[in-house]
């Protein structure tokens, strides 16, 4: 009894902190440290992910990983380039929410050279559990995994089956989390599109002018080994890609240290002989295309208020949404008051804003470029 109370209470816990309003960096600490009361753990990574491509795009260690990213670049070629049951895109292909290698409810233990070969060997790791967190939408937007050495026993198949339970309650925290963090934009150096070649080994080979600077804006200014994991992740994902396992080249949003949101594209390089080798990564500035549905999914919305946010954002009025989506304007007008509450806004004009923050306000006093957009 005391084990399902405490169960239940971390559950609670989650459930509230969730709906707190923290930034991501707040939750994932706080969650975690409820988490471990229901599931202890050696260690834990949670990365934040694109919710179109399934791609992490950042993380936050805690336990015995705090601070450690030196493997990251190595982890990243593993975990996108290797098909593997447990991989986060497994569970996602499978719509399974959480796994437990050593319990195997999804695969034979033996089936995952990502435990065996790399976070054994490295950290000294013989179990490891992870979830997919989904929304109520559908959309993934991180995936966490714990892990435990051989002295404190396997996870079984009901702490799996537990932590299942909370997809959703971490989905939603994560979600907020973003949106918490988008009022905090700072002005970037103009760098432009960036190119770096990723050889046969995994090692950078070559990299356009900036690339460095580009990538420690990415890290917050700290090191780039901080990012190299998403690096790895376009590497390894992009040469499924080239093997024809995945039908589209990969490709993350992931938004800077300074608030501007970027687009990340691996593509292999194929030669003559039809070896995969080389992979160029591009990196440039998001244009609205790319940002306003990310920044749009993180306030919840239902398809219909996301229908009507996007005609808000071109501009028409309550009269021409109603025409146009054949709804009343009394309809219109009481789906526009659900958005402003769920985006915390209050008016048409701070919902626009605050979809454009990011990009607006670190440009606000440069002049349009030929599409009609901010200069990147």
């Amino acid at each position: 009894m005391g084990k399902a109370l405490a169960a239940e209470r971390v559950r609670r816990d989650v459930e509230v902190l969730a709906r707190a309003g923290l930034d991501f960096e707040s939750f994932v600490e706080e969650s975690m440290a409820s988490l471990s009361r229901a599931i202890p753990f050696d260690a834990v990574c949670v990365g934040t992910m694109d919710p179109s491509s399934g791609l992490l795009t950042g993380t936050h260690k805690l336990g015995s990983l705090r601070g450690v990213d030196e493997h990251d670049h190595e982890w990243g070629l593993i975990e996108y380039d290797t098909p593997e049951p447990t991989a986060f895109a497994g569970l996602a292909g499978q719509g399974v929410r959480a796994a437990g290698i050593q319990a195997g409810t999804v695969a034979a233990p033996s089936s995952s050279p990502r435990l065996s070969q790399f976070m054994t060997p490295r950290f000294g790791f013989t179990d490891e559990l992870r979830t997919i967190c989904i929304d109520d939408r559908g959309q993934g937007w991180v995936g966490i995994a714990m892990f435990r050495s051989g002295k404190g026993g396997g996870f079984d198949a009901d702490e799996v089956s537990y932590l299942a339970s909370l997809s959703n309650s971490f989905a939603l925290g994560v979600r907020s989390g973003l949106l918490a963090g988008a009022a905090v934009a700072q002005p970037t150096v103009d760098l432009g599109p960036l190119v770096m070649i990723v050889d046969a080994t995994g090692q950078v080979a070559s990299s356009s002018l900036g690339t460095q600077e580009r990538l420690v804006a990415l890290a917050g200014g700290t090191s780039i080994t901080a990012v190299s994991g998403l690096i790895g992740s376009l590497v390894g994902a992009a040469r499924r890609y080239a093997r024809g396992e995945t039908k589209m080249a990969p490709r993350a949003r992931i938004r800077a240290a300074g608030g501007v949101w970027l687009v990340l594209h691996a593509a292999p390089m194929v030669g003559p002989d039809g070896a995969v080798g080389d992979v160029v990564v591009t990196i440039e500035e998001a244009r609205p295309p790319e940002i306003v549905p990310l920044v749009v999914a993180t306030f919840g919305l239902t398809a219909r208020e996301r229908d009507i946010t996007q005609l808000v954002l071109q501009g028409l009025d309550t009269k021409d949404i109603a025409g146009q989506l054949y709804l009343s304007s009394y309809t219109v007008q009481d789906h526009l008051k659900s958005v402003f509450e769920k985006a915390g806004v209050r008016s048409r004009r701070e919902l626009i804003a605050r979809v454009y923050f990011d990009q607006y306000v670190p440009r606000m006093d440069t002049a349009l470029d030929s599409s009609g957009w901010l200069p990147a």
